[in-house]
């Protein structure tokens, strides 16, 4: 029982540190006197009380963790504190709407966590200043956690983890770990991304926002989410300078951060080039936000070129991030355009990125095991081993790469036939599922990018919050949860 009671003590640890928190919001809402602020106390006081009571009544069984009891913690943690940051947004609700239910509070939480940026409010800009902060906020420690989850937790399962990050270093690096311990690693990389959060406010204030609104765009900018603090996402702005930013600086957070701490480490921009994602990444996402610009521009959607590289660039990049801004309905243009970027953003980001989906490098190594056995028909006797720049990847590895992608399909139509089950018309559940397991955000239908999930019922909130989850988590620290033999001792 040891393994199944340990992590509640940590839990309980974690739970009084994000109380902790809620401080920031309930300081913002003094501050403003916008009337949330016993919406945080509240909720930071039960979290606190919560907490201490795991970790004082589950003292006796803490205990050094093991593989087990790290898989249960990430899981009953990112549960837990999805649920009780969505407290302020449900205290908030119900006195703005009376119809506004928990299953809303615990999606739009769980969007927020997860940086996914799905929401179910309709008049963003008439929630009280704090709570908006709050949200983005979400958003932003997300994005952390997300980090730490590919360091230290995702390498366990031997789906593209630490083999595939130890690829990216060169010759005789190539079995250099970042730095010696999990801890140290994690710290140096939050050091890359609040660097570039603090470069991306100052340049969204730059670029005309308020300190408020730029606060809030560079949080969903960097953690790749989408939420913002206008109704209408970028429409609201239409500011070229303030999208020029978006852009730069989601495709900087699109790219594996280990390759960012390796070009500060070593000062040498080549590592980019070494990278197995990085340039591939680039080229895919830039590339084919050139392709849909001029499509747009020969089908006379825009009459200037400009334009349509203005709008091609920016929702393309954004969908195929995951982080679903949009500056406009792309909606209304050809139907061929959106279902492309949504499955563009399923694949897209990097592993190692505060980017959701598949990630990047699972694709890249399929297509390699294509290209292998295409060589095997044509000479049965030849040896053609699948390699990642100079390293062999290992049948394991890729047999784990492959079991993934199937599993992350079959979960996309499990989403899907849940939320069709629950009355979501065809499109709106296909494109519902491939968005809210990729950490997408916007998708296809009454979905789509100028409106919202708020129109879901209870039981399809539910269902789009759990898919939420088991996609950020990467299904396997979920599903492996509800196996018997981890529950055996």
């Amino acid at each position: 029982m040891t393994h199944i009671l340990s992590p509640l003590h940590k839990l309980g640890l974690i739970i009084i540190a994000f109380s902790f928190v809620l401080l920031f919001p309930f300081s913002v809402s003094i501050f403003l006197d916008d009337g949330a602020a016993e919406h945080f106390l509240m909720s930071g006081g039960l979290s606190f009380v919560l907490g201490s009571v795991l970790a004082l009544f589950f003292w006796p069984f803490k205990a050094a963790s093991r593989k087990r009891e790290g898989v249960l913690l990430v899981f009953l943690a990112w549960v837990s504190l999805a649920v009780i940051s969505s407290l302020p947004i449900y205290l908030t609700g119900i006195a703005i709407q009376e119809d506004f239910s928990f299953a809303k509070a615990v999606f739009e939480g769980v969007s927020g966590l997860t940086t996914t940026g799905a929401s179910v409010i309709n008049e963003v800009e008439a929630l009280p200043t704090s709570v908006n902060i709050w949200r983005h906020s979400l958003l932003w420690f997300g994005g952390m956690g997300i980090l730490l989850l590919a360091v230290a937790i995702l390498p366990l399962f031997n789906v593209g983890g630490r083999e595939l990050m130890q690829s990216e270093m060169p010759g005789p690096l190539k079995d250099e770990r970042l730095t010696p311990r999990i801890a140290s690693t994690a710290k140096m990389l939050y050091s890359i991304y609040f660097t570039a959060s603090v470069f991306c406010l100052i340049a969204y204030k730059i670029a005309g926002l308020s300190w408020f609104d730029a606060w809030c765009q560079a949080a969903s900018t960097m953690a790749l989410g989408g939420f913002s603090s206008f109704n209408q996402s970028f429409q609201s702005i239409d500011n070229v300078a303030v999208e020029a930013v978006a852009v730069v600086f989601m495709l900087f957070a699109g790219i594996n951060f280990a390759t960012h701490f390796k070009v500060l480490k070593y000062k040498s921009l080549r590592y980019y080039f070494y990278c197995p994602e990085a340039l591939p990444f680039l080229k895919l996402v830039l590339g084919s936000g050139l392709l849909i610009s001029a499509y747009l521009y020969f089908s006379d959607i825009y009459d200037s070129w400009f334009e349509a590289l203005r709008y091609g660039i920016f929702n393309t990049v954004s969908v195929a991030t995951t982080t679903g801004f949009a500056s406009t309905d792309y909606l209304a243009w050809p139907f061929v355009i959106p279902v492309f970027l949504l499955v563009l953003g399923s694949f897209a980001s990097s592993g190692g990125s505060t980017g959701g989906g598949i990630k990047l490098i699972r694709v890249l190594l399929v297509f390699r095991q294509f290209r292998v056995e295409m060589l095997r028909l044509l000479h049965p006797r030849g040896i053609f081993p699948v390699r990642f720049r100079q390293m062999v990847v290992s049948n394991s590895v890729l047999l784990s790469v492959m079991m993934f992608i199937a599993m992350y399909f079959m979960t996309v139509m499990a989403v899907f036939i849940l939320l069709a089950f629950g009355g979501a018309e065809e499109v709106d559940a296909l494109s519902a599922a491939v968005a809210l397991v990729g950490n997408i955000g916007p998708a296809l239908g009454s979905v789509g990018p100028m409106s919202n999930y708020a129109g879901l019922n209870d039981f399809q909130l539910w269902v789009g919050s759990a898919a939420m989850l088991v996609g950020r988590l990467e299904l396997l620290t979920v599903f492996v949860i509800f196996t018997p033999h981890f529950w055996r001792s």
